[in-house]
């Protein structure tokens, strides 16, 4: 993504955009973090903090971008209301950190964790 000004051009890679998603994602309450599902043998993985930006997809469009969460919730939580604010917490922080217009946040819940 590369933002114009009077001053110059700053770009920024999918890697910080995904990374300032992934971070939004998991300081909301209910989520255990961010996984990575493999798909040779369909087992979902916990992802450590260094690598949660693998657990999100972000798609670049004319209008804007997008952005795809795969995650891990708490057993317990009401897993729409810990939706609806990780989806409210990533289009606030992407937009106001990287200036970009999120058109959608998209999240998959591949596990739930009791630990």
């Amino acid at each position: 993504m590369e933002i114009n000004n009077e001053y110059g051009k700053v770009t920024l890679s999918d890697d910080v955009i995904a990374s300032i998603a992934g971070n939004a994602a998991i300081n909301c309450f209910g989520v255990k973090g961010m996984v990575l599902v493999s798909l040779k043998d369909g087992l979902v993985h916990l992802l450590k903090k260094e690598y949660m930006q693998k657990g999100v997809k972000i798609g670049k469009f004319e209008e804007g971008i997008t952005v795809e969460l795969h995650i891990a919730v708490n057993y317990g939580v009401n897993i729409t209301a810990v939706c609806q604010s990780i989806i409210n917490e990533v289009r606030y922080n992407v937009e106001r950190m990287s200036g970009a217009n999120v058109l959608s946040v998209d999240i998959y819940v591949d596990d739930i964790r009791m630990d």
